[in-house]
């Protein structure tokens, strides 16, 4: 009996309980941590950041994070509207806005945030067809974290952003769309084909036109010609001089050749 008055009356014992007393009365949060205090299991009030005092046994806190957070949603089997079966994946970025609903109103906000975005994912992708999928990714990124928003509001989590990390299609899907676009590339270099043919005719024409009007056009573009050809040493060209090309000459020469000078009077 005396050795144990005298265990509780030593000075480490006192210590050690004061310890003990001050490690579940005094907390200290960070700036990004609020505690949800409960007083004899009901909610008192959210206190934080700093430091905090706690009646022990009495008062008990639970800490909730307000920092961002980024919750992978593992990979779902989806089914397009058109029957196409693909697998997805997407990120959630979410955060807690109240404390008090977070750890009243769920059991397990994070748990129960991620199960919501997989079904979400499901049930918004399965309604939308495979081109919309693949084109119209910000649209549904945009759908997806609205409807997430909405339900977890009660929860007092704040969903502000939703991605669709990667969407893996079939083999035989991916062949198919590997032939679509091939041919829609063919599709594409045949009419800028043709759409240059059709140019370069309206070109000549238009050209025909003006040396029908200019015939010394006609006659500029065949001395080009000659030009060109001559450029080449290697090879010999005949060429047949056109008559329209020394007309002009010929009939200069036969007017000087008609003029004849007048004789000495007898």
């Amino acid at each position: 009996m005396l050795d144990l008055i005298g265990v509780l009356t030593s000075p480490i014992v006192w210590l050690l309980l004061a310890i003990l007393f001050l490690y579940s009365t005094v907390k200290i949060l960070r700036e990004y941590d609020r505690a949800v205090v409960f007083q004899l299991g009901r909610f008192w009030k959210v206190k934080g950041p700093g430091l905090i005092l706690l009646i022990p046994g009495i008062q008990k806190m639970v800490r909730v994070s307000l920092r961002l957070v980024a919750m992978d949603v593992p990979t779902q089997d989806v089914i397009t509207r058109d029957n196409v079966s693909v697998k997805v994946n997407a990120v959630v970025y979410f955060r807690v806005v109240d404390s008090e609903r977070a750890i009243i109103h769920v059991e397990d906000y994070l748990f129960a945030t991620s199960q919501l975005a997989q079904t979400t994912l499901r049930s918004v992708l399965g309604a939308a067809e495979l081109d919309e999928l693949l084109a119209e990714r910000e649209e549904i990124n945009h759908r997806l974290q609205e409807i997430l928003d909405r339900q977890t509001d009660a929860w007092g989590v704040k969903v502000s952003m939703v991605e669709v990390k990667h969407v893996d299609l079939p083999q035989e899907m991916q062949r198919a769309m590997a032939k679509q676009a091939e041919s829609e590339r063919e599709r594409r270099a045949k009419v800028i084909h043709a759409e240059g043919e059709f140019q370069a005719a309206q070109r000549l024409a238009d050209a025909s036109q003006i040396m029908a009007r200019e015939p010394i056009a006609l006659q500029l573009r065949y001395l080009q010609t000659l030009t060109e050809m001559a450029s080449d040493k290697s090879t010999t060209v005949v060429v047949p001089l056109p008559m329209d090309l020394i007309k002009p000459f010929l009939q200069r020469a036969s007017g000087a050749a008609g003029e004849t000078p007048a004789g000495p009077a007898a």
